[in-house]
């Protein structure tokens, strides 16, 4: 009777260890699939080589810098939707209400970096931007969150957002 208890105990615990073993394998791999997944929401990618003059005292690339690399990317995002085209037009484009960034990594030169943008939403006149900045390891080392504002530059006030233009940005999505 011994024998048996000891062997079906043994079986119980292979069993509960191969159980265990799934569990945290079917939660990696979903975690891994949203880390993909999330990646994939981030649409339009700007690479750009950090340049040994952004680096400060401490030897790394100073947080100025980090606003500079969000700008060109938000600026990047303007052109792919036409916004800069409607300004030659018309006068009337987009202007940066607010920005902040939140510091993750360090970034260090000689480096190469990819700034992500993605849509985060669209009301009548405004559109929020969510930025992140990758390091050459795909490690996230900065977030940011701007609000632009379409404006007419010839009335001086915000105008809503044209037909043509939100479905460029929705496409983006």
């Amino acid at each position: 009777m011994d024998a048996f208890c000891n062997y079906h105990a043994a079986n119980v615990m292979k069993k509960r260890k191969l159980a265990t073993s799934i569990v945290i394998f079917v939660f990696l791999l979903k975690l891994e699939m949203e880390k993909e997944k999330e990646s994939h929401h981030f649409p339009a990618k700007l690479q750009l080589r950090l340049d040994w003059s952004e680096m400060d005292l401490f030897g790394h690339i100073n947080n100025v810098m980090y606003f500079k690399f969000i700008q060109a990317s938000r600026v990047n995002f303007w052109e792919h939707v036409g916004f800069m085209n409607r300004y030659f037009k018309d006068k009337i484009g987009p202007i940066l209400v607010s920005s902040g960034c939140q510091f993750k990594k360090p970034l260090f030169y000689p480096d190469n970096i990819v700034v992500e943008v993605r849509i985060e939403f669209i009301k009548t006149t405004s559109i929020g931007l969510h930025h992140r900045i990758l390091n050459s390891k795909n490690e996230i080392a900065a977030e940011a969150h701007d609000v632009i504002v379409l404006y007419n530059f010839n009335s001086n006030e915000k105008v809503p957002i044209p037909i043509e233009l939100r479905a460029a940005i929705e496409n983006l999505k």
